[in-house]
């Protein structure tokens, strides 16, 4: 088994997808319409490599603070392969001003950053 995709709430579609675009080469597909469900609208977002998707969702009820649908989730870890690549998407992201917690070694032996999305959901990016 393996996931389909994973799905993430966002209050603005266009950052969120140009986020995955910019800093994780990513493809964005165009953009789903609801016609049973007035206001959302979705992008695939598929990354480099065999087949990870997210899709990215919206709605005007998003931005609402106490909705059941909210932007973000606990985290997602997307593997770069290497400590290089880590350490380079790093500095892409300080540059841009989305890097939350620089390249280090966990309690449990991960290598890892935390970057976050325009909307703020953390993104773990490790080897």
């Amino acid at each position: 088994m393996r996931f389909a995709h994973v799905a993430l709430w966002t209050r603005d579609l266009d950052a969120a997808a140009a986020f995955w675009r910019d800093y994780f080469g990513a493809e964005i597909g165009p953009s789903y319409h609801s016609r049973r469900r007035p206001g959302f609208v979705s992008r695939f977002v598929t990354l480099p490599g065999p087949g990870a998707h997210i899709e990215l969702m919206t709605g005007p009820w998003v931005a609402v603070e106490s909705a059941p649908e909210q932007v973000g989730w606990a985290h997602v870890a997307v593997s770069l392969g290497c400590i290089a690549a880590v350490d380079a998407l790093a500095e892409r992201c300080a540059a841009g001003g989305c890097l939350v917690s620089p390249p280090r070694r966990t309690g449990d032996g991960f290598y890892e950053a935390v970057v976050a999305t325009p909307d703020g959901t953390p993104v773990a990016i490790t080897i």
